[in-house]
């Protein structure tokens, strides 16, 4: 792709920009309020059968996901034109899905300015280590990087963690608007939890928060996962990387069937997403369909998708991702090479 292509590619996207407060007001109105009611019969469930809480759970996990998109778009300022009201309801949302705005905001930015860069890595993304660097660690750090990768460990315990634990503190240098942020978040997040266990019991909360928050935190980190890790992804070094090809190549066309895209909230589309995030979640689509460049960049599908649970290490030299049961031939061969 030549430099003049990806000039004129950002610029066919740039109309799709511009958020609509008709739109966004309206998509506030069918997402929370849903999400709240929801909870609420799968409260009144419990007294019924808590199967079919779980039930109510699964839908409502759909509705806090396509919540947190809010909480996304907010954080990139394309929500609303007012930045004021970005981070307003950014907070909102953040406290309903136990994300600090101010902190995630901080994190994801540099995540975009720095997604498939091989120099760069390490903020606001997932650990990946290359062919190389594997090879290069000692037996403790390969099995950590094993147990981090494993698919009951991230998509299981990855979101207690993130959503529990590492969200609720601020990281080191941080600054005051952010730790403040973070303090509020935090502060709303246990009143609201109080508030909820004093009304209902800690016993009815626990058994509805529980499966819609690891359902949901699930859900979210699989697409973030799934839309940066499928076999001939993009990777470059500083020096060669750009900007333009790590959204294209770098980030997939997730196509799902349109009820589970609406559910949550056109994120598939990341492909547009990394290459303008200031289009607002409702116009990704629209983007997507009339920038005739973007009809050839990767495409995965649910089923395709699940080949991504094999993918664990980027391989430099054939620039793709593989698995552990390649890396024995490829040391081999690499081996022999030098000698």
């Amino acid at each position: 792709m030549t430099k003049q292509l990806q000039k004129n590619l950002k610029k066919q996207v740039a109309p799709y920009e511009k958020s609509n407060t008709k739109d966004s007001v309206w998509q506030l109105i069918n997402t929370v309020i849903p999400f709240i009611l929801l909870w609420f019969l799968a409260y009144q469930s419990l007294s019924i059968s808590f199967f079919l809480t779980l039930a109510i759970a699964v839908v409502a996990a759909g509705f806090m996901t396509r919540t947190f998109i809010i909480f996304h778009d907010c954080c990139h300022h394309s929500f609303f034109k007012n930045r004021l009201a970005n981070k307003i309801v950014g907070t909102v949302t953040g406290v309903l899905t136990f994300f600090p705005y101010s902190q995630w905001q901080h994190d994801h930015s540099i995540h975009h300015a720095t997604s498939s860069n091989l120099d760069k890595r390490g903020t606001g993304d997932i650990w990946m280590l290359t062919v190389d660097e594997y090879l290069a660690e000692s037996l403790s750090r390969r099995i950590a990087y094993r147990l981090y990768r494993n698919p009951f460990v991230m998509f299981g315990l990855g979101p207690i963690y993130v959503f529990l634990i590492k969200n609720r503190f601020n990281k080191k240098g941080a600054k005051s608007k952010e730790r403040i942020n973070t303090y509020i978040t935090n502060i709303s997040i246990f009143a609201l939890i109080g508030l909820l266990c004093w009304t209902i019991g800690w016993e009815a909360f626990v058994l509805v928060q529980a499966p819609i928050f690891l359902i949901a935190g699930s859900v979210g980190i699989w697409l973030f996962y799934v839309q940066h890790t499928f076999e001939d992804s993009y990777f470059e070094e500083t020096a060669q990387w750009d900007y333009v090809k790590a959204a294209v190549e770098g980030s997939s066309f997730y196509k799902l069937p349109k009820f589970l895209q609406w559910m949550t909230g056109n994120i598939g589309y990341h492909h547009v997403h990394h290459l303008s995030p200031r289009v607002p979640n409702y116009k990704l689509e629209e983007a997507h369909v009339n920038t005739l460049p973007l009809q050839n960049i990767p495409t995965i599908t649910l089923a395709t998708s699940l080949q991504s649970l094999k993918f664990r290490l980027w391989d430099e030299q054939n620039r793709k991702f593989v698995g552990y049961t390649e890396i024995k031939n490829l040391a081999k061969m690499r081996s022999n090479s030098v000698n």
